[in-house]
C-alpha cells in the first residue's frame, strides 16, 4: 500500500504487529464538542491494495473512555486525502492534539463479482428476519 503525507501529517503505523487497523492520527488540535461533532483533515493519502478498500473504525480507547466514534469507508480508487469525522456522545467537550490517535484504517478485500438480482422473497438463513436481540442475552 502507498501512503503520501502532506506537510505536517503523521505516518499510519500499527500499534502492535498483529493489530488489525493502522492508526491515523490528527494533523491540527480541535475539540470536539460534547454531544456534537468535529472534521479532522488528516493529510494522509492511500493508494490502497488492488481489490480492497478501507474502513475507518473507532478507536476503542476514545469510544470506551470518552464517547468519542468514527467510521467511514475508502473506496479503492480514491486517493484524496483521509478526512475523518468524530462523533462526541458524551457530556463534556474532547480535546484533540496534533498527533493524538483519532481513527484506525482497516484494508479489506472486496468481492465485485455479485450480480443483484431483484425477487419477491429472501430464503435460507437459520435467522430469518429475526434481527435485534433474536439471539438472546
Amino acid at each position: 500500500m502507498k501512503i503520501k503525507l502532506d506537510d505536517g501529517a503523521f505516518v499510519p503505523v500499527r500499534a502492535h504487529r498483529e493489530d488489525a487497523g493502522l492508526d491515523i492520527r490528527a494533523k491540527c488540535e480541535a475539540v470536539v464538542p460534547a454531544r456534537g461533532s468535529m472534521v479532522f483533515y488528516t493529510g494522509v493519502h492511500v493508494e490502497l491494495p488492488a481489490g480492497c478498500a478501507g474502513l475507518l473504525v473507532s478507536k476503542s480507547g476514545l469510544h470506551v473512555r470518552h464517547d468519542v466514534t468514527s467510521t467511514g469507508l475508502i473506496d479503492p480508487g480514491y486517493t484524496g486525502e483521509i478526512v475523518v469525522k468524530l462523533f462526541n456522545h458524551g457530556d463534556e467537550d474532547y480535546l484533540v492534539r496534533a498527533g493524538d490517535k483519532i481513527t484506525q484504517l482497516v484494508v479489506f478485500p472486496i468481492w465485485h463479482d455479485p450480480v443483484i438480482e431483484i425477487v419477491d422473497e429472501i430464503g435460507g438463513g437459520l435467522r430469518g428476519d429475526r434481527g435485534f436481540g433474536s439471539s438472546g442475552r
